[in-house]
């Protein structure tokens, strides 16, 4: 398994890693097989047409390579887009931006989209419930029985820190 070098150069420089004080919202998102977890953090503001925009986005990820550079490449697709445009970023388009990815991490790509969804889930559940479809719903349970399942499998190894991540 080899990685393009945009991938390295992304995991070793990675943009918009930290965590956003009083975040507007907050996604995570998990794979029981591999381990990885990523926490997306959003802050959301008006545009001049006065549409619901990610003015800013931060992440946190306990993975591999292909994890970290998944997460730092959804948050700089995602920035500066409207909720309804963020939602419609997808693993192509996150594989596509780093360069691609060997088939076996695929799946990262696929977590970072999973967090993004999560963290607007997050504000529309705070902020704009009528948003908030059957179809986001389901996915939403979905990703949320995904974490339960990393929570119990994981629960004996992982430090408070990783905990925090995880738990929010």
């Amino acid at each position: 398994m080899s990685y393009s070098k945009k991938v390295i150069q992304i995991f070793q420089n990675p943009e918009n890693y930290g965590k956003i004080k009083n975040p507007d919202g907050i996604g995570k998102a998990g794979n029981i097989v591999c381990g990885d977890v990523m926490a997306i953090y959003i802050k959301v503001s008006k545009n001049a047409l006065k549409q619901d925009i990610i003015s800013d986005i931060k992440f946190e990820t306990f993975g591999c390579v292909a994890a970290i550079a998944s997460s730092s490449s959804i948050t700089v697709l995602a920035k500066g887009k409207t909720l309804t445009s963020a939602l419609k970023i997808g693993k192509a388009n996150v594989i596509k931006d780093i360069g691609g990815l060997p088939p076996v991490k695929v799946h990262c790509s696929l977590l970072s989209v999973d967090a993004l969804f999560e963290a607007i889930y997050d504000y529309y559940s705070k902020n704009d419930k009528s948003k908030i479809t059957k179809e986001m719903e389901e996915k939403h349970a979905y990703i949320k029985k995904e974490e339960e399942e990393i929570k119990e499998r994981y629960s004996e190894w992982v430090n408070n820190e990783d905990k925090n991540l995880i738990n929010h």
